[in-house]
């Protein structure tokens, strides 16, 4: 019988009050197995309750447990799936993990292609190893939405992209959960005379043919690092091939806007960056869908710091006492981020903000975004430089919930390095204002 161990109770939970302990194992809820986590969310929904506990001394207890409506129980587990993760098993031609050098720490090489961490933390799945029992159990757990990389819809293409001869059949897999329902957003990684151009248009109508339930597509350009050696060739993009990708996605923009009442296929600000074209404005984005997938950051920063500033010229904090901070970013978006901060200069007196475009030696320059500095670039460019009081540094150049930056170095350790405060900010506006005025 399969049976899940108890990590934690909540202090006065219903756990904590039926003296349930950690350590005991979870056996059974209506007298059905718990596999994972969406089996436990889906029973625990019940106002009734049949739980079957496993106690550390081998007794079986059973409780009869009446509560609220999705009222949680307050048990814990090791793990938040409850289950080992699913990896991926094909090879893309694009894989960045293929591309990271040896020695990093060793979950940045695990490749999750995982339904239900899609669910959870919107992380992207390319359902060549989703069965069709687990297909019917998104479908009947109605885990919406789901985020798929579907990067063609051309079989006998995605077959090769992926490396993976069960690859083709990506489109009819979307359907399955569109004609149910199942909220779907996707991701095309762009390898420039590969899957763009008219691959590109086929992909688009293809799945935008299932909208609404298909809720949005990104558009984001392949990342090449310097370490590919044995891998397949791969062309990055120029200011050329950006443009040319830019305009034919605003061409589709209007066409769907039209028909759909929704723009649905976005880029990511990267491409426009490239491309030397100007960002859309905040409300091009719409309800912003794949903003984690770095579309449409710029864009929503800058709403949100604007935002942020007009809420202190209310409160009539217009400004601060004297200090310099500084900010280190990827080079891509050094002339916006730049921008950004001189607007909040001029709108907050006493407030000095140095800003560092930070090239990244470690993966190779292609690579321009923020998120993928390490810090042993940050040291090379920062080490001799006015920082004032404290660097800020986004989030996302850390490791979920932690402050170890992509080569294992910690913010405590990049301070001592830089002899200065590290301060992880969030990617957010507001945070962003609300880090920059305090005391």
């Amino acid at each position: 019988m399969h049976k899940i161990e108890i990590s934690k109770i909540q202090e006065n939970s219903i756990a904590h009050e039926l003296g349930i302990e950690p350590g005991d194992f979870l056996v059974s809820i209506n007298e059905q197995e718990i596999h994972d986590v969406f089996d436990y969310r889906y029973y625990c929904a019940d106002t009734e309750l049949l739980l079957e506990i496993e106690k550390k001394n081998g007794e079986c207890w059973q409780f009869d447990i009446e509560k609220d409506e999705m009222e949680d129980l307050g048990i814990e587990f090791t793990t938040s799936l409850l289950d080992e993760e699913k990896s991926c098993h094909n090879k893309c031609i694009f894989c960045f993990i293929d591309q990271l050098p040896g020695g990093m720490r060793e979950t940045l090489y695990f490749k999750d292609d995982d339904a239900r961490l899609s669910f959870l933390y919107g992380n992207y799945i390319t359902m060549t190893n989703l069965s069709d029992d687990e297909i019917n159990m998104i479908i009947r757990y109605r885990m919406s939405p789901v985020n798929i990389s579907v990067h063609t819809t051309n079989p006998k293409l995605r077959v090769k992209m992926l490396s993976n001869r069960f690859a083709g059949d990506i489109l009819e897999k979307v359907e399955r959960f569109t004609s149910q329902g199942i909220i779907v957003n996707s991701q095309i990684v762009l390898c420039p005379g590969i899957n763009d151009g008219e691959e590109l248009d086929r992909t688009i109508s293809d799945l935008t043919a299932l909208a609404p339930e298909l809720h949005s597509i990104s558009v984001v350009p392949v990342g090449i690092t310097r370490f590919r050696e044995g891998l397949a060739q791969l062309t990055p993009f120029n200011k050329e091939s950006a443009s040319k990708v830019v305009d034919q996605i605003e061409d589709w923009q209007k066409k769907l806007l039209k028909e759909h009442g929704s723009r649905i296929v976005y880029l990511a600000d990267e491409l426009y960056i490239m491309a030397g074209r100007p960002l859309p404005g905040y409300d091009a984005y719409e309800d912003f869908p794949q903003i984690e997938n770095g579309v449409g950051m710029v864009s929503s920063l800058e709403y949100e710091v604007n935002g942020a500033l007009k809420e202190l010229e209310e409160k009539h904090i217009s400004s601060i006492r004297e200090k310099t901070v500084s900010i280190a970013t990827g080079v891509s978006v050094f002339e916006h981020f730049k921008k950004i901060t001189e607007n909040i200069e001029r709108r907050i007196k006493g407030l000095k903000i140095n800003v560092y475009p930070v090239e990244n030696t470690f993966f190779g320059s292609g690579v321009t975004v923020t998120g993928l500095l390490t810090s042993c670039d940050l040291i090379r460019v920062l080490k001799d430089k006015e920082l004032g009081e404290q660097l800020l540094l986004c989030k996302n150049m850390f490791k979920a919930d932690t402050t170890i930056m992509l080569d294992d170095v910690t913010a405590d350790e990049l301070e001592d390095k830089l002899d200065v405060k590290i301060q992880i900010v969030e990617s957010d506006g507001y945070a962003f204002i609300d880090t920059l005025v305090q005391s």
